[in-house]
């Protein structure tokens, strides 16, 4: 077979990838300790090279390169005839776990490679766990421009198996499948962020580290090729803590022809980190006499809830502004209140503080709140504010205060028409607001506060950030007209964009899109009614009751669980007539139902049984004694982006009622 001149180098570059790809130096050396091993007299003959081809041959090792190299040559055949089909930039929207990297050679990527950990001196004393024991897990999350993955979660220990390899599309804006080159890529300051989790035997999820890595050393390598040391510190109170070392390899594919000095690289990055100084300092400037011009207005300012900065989980001061991004969920979410359905499915957790005192204050950035699963009432606002600007809304966080004056935080979209609704992040509830004029006759039909908010301090999105100058702060006699400043004092929307707009600076997090659910809801709903029943059946066997489950009846409560999630989704109640007109049909006459809905927002069975049985009246129906009882049970989970899931599950029985 004959190779053209201008693709030799091209075929060389497929054959080494694929030959990196299946490890075949580890397979050689298997092979070849195997055949030593086998040899009935290693100490009267040396191996030939012959005995050793026809052991390759033998494993199937030759075979299976040949398949994989020819497999490879149609692949890139098809890509050369469907090129123009392309994209102009490849997006991964979903999580993806790679096992080994599949390297377009027309495009150039980062092949980041996690080689192991090291110093989780948390998880010293932690025991190995037995084949098949449950155990408390690690899983790495990485997001680098628009593209998400994540591993295989490993045991926690002082030293995990964290060995991983990603394959990171490198690409200019705008110029989709071009090669970049050195120089290209010199600018390109967003940054790997790395978020690791440890998920426990009851799916309890804690963030242990978020990390931003300037992968751009590996370009002032000269082999193309560097491996570093990345240590992971703490989140939190424990920010200046190391939680740990990952020791990662980065290598470009194809290599660079050229490599930069690490000169230029010091250079690039110092010019950076002084331009982004530079840009904070003047925002920092101007906030500050932004800030005493509002205090001038009235002394009684000085109380209200106005929150221009806030923590991140690596404790880095950043503007509030700067947490809310338009974003768009594509066909994963496909209305307003689908999107305040799916941000109300993420568990309410206030960050975690040792000893008492005031709240720890955690705005995380949104890959960790997504990859935890959890947060505080900030990160579920932002979060649904930034959802709902992706819908075209005109939507604001506000901060101030709920009943009994607590600090919270919702979101409030403004119709064309002026009207004001709330949004409540961590129900999916929505409040239209009518404020009460102070001025009104006594005798005056006023409108009754409809919502659980207090105070409001101050709001913002992703442009605007304007303070509450009105003499009173309560919800109920605020006037939302953000055009009067006599009522709302605004910051420079210039000012905002200098620290607050995507690139504006290299201290700013990236933002990550959604990903796609990966469970299959089916699948999920079997298995945790499976695990359901067996779990009531030994708890009736320890009372020493019977059980029947009645199948019929277990299928009859499907239409109740999906009329519950309905409501709660659109605010629209419906299917409950059809539900009992069937149940009536299944009970015969001198039976009595009984049915007990419950929602979860995980899937771990034991918590769920155990919470239902907290409950007098389930407990009261998965014990039940009598005549003819039947049990059933149903479940049913609703998969959401970033497999969020809320949970539904309904136990009922029958029985004839004895008199």
């Amino acid at each position: 077979m004959s190779v053209l001149p201008g693709k030799a180098p091209e075929l060389k570059q497929i054959i080494h990838n694929h030959l990196l790809q299946m490890d075949i130096q580890g397979k050689i050396r298997e092979v070849l300790a195997e055949t030593v091993r086998n040899d009935p007299g290693p100490s009267h003959r040396s191996l030939s090279e012959t005995d050793f081809l026809h052991a390759l041959q033998r494993r199937g090792i030759i075979d299976d390169i040949m398949k994989d190299l020819h497999s490879t040559q149609e692949a890139a055949t098809h890509s050369e005839k469907t090129s123009h089909l392309k994209p102009a930039a490849h997006f991964v929207d979903d999580v993806i776990h790679l096992k080994k990297p599949s390297i377009d050679p027309s495009r150039r990527c980062l092949y980041l490679h996690v080689l192991g950990g090291k110093a989780f001196l948390e998880h010293l004393q932690e025991p190995e766990p037995l084949p098949g024991q449950a155990c408390s897990t690690f899983t790495l999350y990485l997001h680098f421009r628009n593209q998400r993955f994540r591993s295989k979660p490993v045991p926690c220990a002082c030293e995990p198996d964290l060995k991983e390899g990603f394959l990171l599309e490198i690409h200019r804006d705008g110029e989709g499948n071009k090669m970049v080159d050195a120089t290209s890529m010199l600018p390109m300051c967003d940054p790997v962020h790395f978020v690791l989790i440890k998920t426990d035997t009851s799916s309890e999820t804690t963030l242990v580290s978020s990390y931003f890595l300037d992968w751009r050393s590996v370009l002032s390598s000269p082999s193309g090729k560097t491996c570093i040391a990345v240590e992971l510190m703490g989140v939190g109170s424990e920010c200046k803590l190391p939680a740990g070392v990952l020791t990662v390899s980065l290598e470009l594919y194809p290599p660079l022809s050229e490599t930069l000095s690490s000169d230029v690289l010091r250079t690039q990055q110092s010019l950076e980190r002084q331009r982004t100084a530079e840009k904070e300092r003047l925002f920092l400037v101007y906030a500050k006499q932004w800030w005493r011009e509002f205090l001038e207005i009235r002394p009684s300012h000085q109380s209200k809830l106005v929150k221009i900065f806030a923590q991140d989980e690596n404790g880095v001061n950043r503007p509030v502004c700067s947490y809310v991004r338009v974003l768009r969920a594509g066909r994963l979410l496909e209305s307003p209140r689908q999107a305040a359905r799916f941000v109300s499915l993420l568990v309410h957790q206030k960050a975690p503080v040792v000893g008492g005192g005031a709240k720890q204050e955690q705005w995380c950035t949104l890959l960790a709140f997504l990859c935890r699963g959890k947060g505080d009432c900030e990160d579920h606002a932002t979060l649904l504010c930034s959802l709902l600007l992706g819908f075209g809304l005109d939507a604001y966080v506000c901060v101030g205060t709920k009943a009994k004056g607590a600090p919270h935080a919702w979101v409030l979209t403004r119709g064309t028409d002026g009207s004001i609704t709330f949004w409540e992040s961590l129900t999916a509830h929505r409040y239209l607001h009518r404020a009460i004029d102070p001025d009104a006759p006594p005798l005056a039909p006023q409108p009754r506060p409809s919502s659980p908010y207090r105070t409001v301090g101050c709001v913002f999105n992703h442009r605007s950030f304007l303070a509450n100058c009105q003499p009173s702060d309560a919800v109920e006699l605020s006037v939302f007209d953000f055009q009067n400043p006599s009522r709302w004092k605004a910051m420079s929307e210039e000012a905002l964009k200098s620290v607050c707009a995507p690139g504006s600076t290299t201290s700013l997090p990236p933002v990550p899109p959604l990903c796609a659910p990966s469970l299959d809801a089916a699948a999920a709903s079997n298995q945790l009614e499976l695990e359901l029943r067996y779990l009531v059946s030994e708890h009736r066997k320890d009372l020493d009751l019977f059980t029947m489950w009645d199948d019929h009846l277990s299928y009859l409560l499907s239409s109740a669980l999906s009329s519950y999630e309905l409501e709660r989704s659109t605010g629209v109640s419906c299917g409950n007539e059809e539900f009992q007109d069937a149940v009536r049909r299944a009970v015969p006459d001198g039976h009595t139902f009984k049915g007990f809905p419950i929602h979860f927002l995980h899937r771990h069975a034991r918590r769920a049984f155990s919470a239902c049985l907290r409950s007098p009246f389930c407990e009261e129906i998965i014990c039940c004694r009598g005549d003819h009882v039947r049990l059933a049970v149903r479940v049913r989970v609703c998969v959401c982006p970033e497999d969020v899931c809320a949970v539904w599950l309904m136990f009922a029985c029958k029985y004839r009622s004895v008199l």
